[in-house]
């Protein structure tokens, strides 16, 4: 196996976090291969997809030039299988401050869930790789360029309501990445296996940021 270190460089080549939840094995290693054909380098599975540490392994196994890692980590339980399975990062839906700090004290970076400015902060001091703001559905683009005006320190991945129609939006505000599920992994195209359907959605995605990677 590659070695567990989450490579920034190919993240931001693409800052785009996939969120995989629910989809049994063939169908992920479908998608997961659709999506590094198309340059995209950075997928979650979340723990409560059924043999989520066994799809982990064998991503990690099978794309070795991918970041893969464990979303909806809530517990240490989770956390140890996510590590246990290879997880290069680790996204969580809420603050567990023990999670967050086990998880930088391994120097593995962590985007704990966090949704006021008071929970961001903490996230953050924890030492937080980057804070996943979710769910950014119900606080939208505003909201983030509203928290980084005081805290402009803080890297923001807003996760929840992401779209084609609004990702360059998030990042024009200030996003360091996004967080996208079903938005991304259409469902519809997974059902029918339109893997070339897939491939162009992903495209489609890629280029309206085109102009924030080329910053990097």
């Amino acid at each position: 196996m590659t070695t567990n270190k989450f490579s920034w460089e190919r993240y931001y080549q693409a800052p785009i976090v996939g969120i995989i939840r629910g989809l049994p094995m063939d169908t992920t290693l479908s998608v997961t291969q659709t999506y590094q054909d198309v340059g995209l380098h950075t997928l979650e599975i979340t723990m409560n997809t059924p043999g989520a540490a066994d799809t982990i392994s064998l991503l990690r196994e099978k794309f070795p030039h991918m970041n893969i890692g464990a979303g909806t980590v809530c517990t240490m339980d989770d956390l140890d299988t996510a590590l246990n399975a290879g997880s290069q990062f680790i996204v969580t839906p809420i603050l567990n401050e023990k999670v967050v700090k086990y998880t930088v004290a391994q120097q593995v970076p962590i985007f704990p869930g966090a949704y006021s400015p008071s929970e961001i902060y903490q996230a953050w001091s924890w030492g937080a790789s980057a804070v996943k703001v979710f769910p950014a559905t119900q606080l939208g683009v505003q909201f983030i360029k509203d928290v980084l005006a005081p805290l402009n320190q803080i890297k923001l991945l807003p996760t929840g309501g992401v779209s084609l129609e609004n990702i360059r939006s998030f990042f024009s505000a200030g996003a360091v990445g996004v967080g996208m599920g079903s938005s991304l992994l259409d469902k519809q195209l997974i059902k029918e296996e339109d893997f070339e359907g897939l491939k162009r959605h992903f495209i489609n995605i890629k280029n309206e940021i085109k102009d924030f990677i080329e910053l990097k």
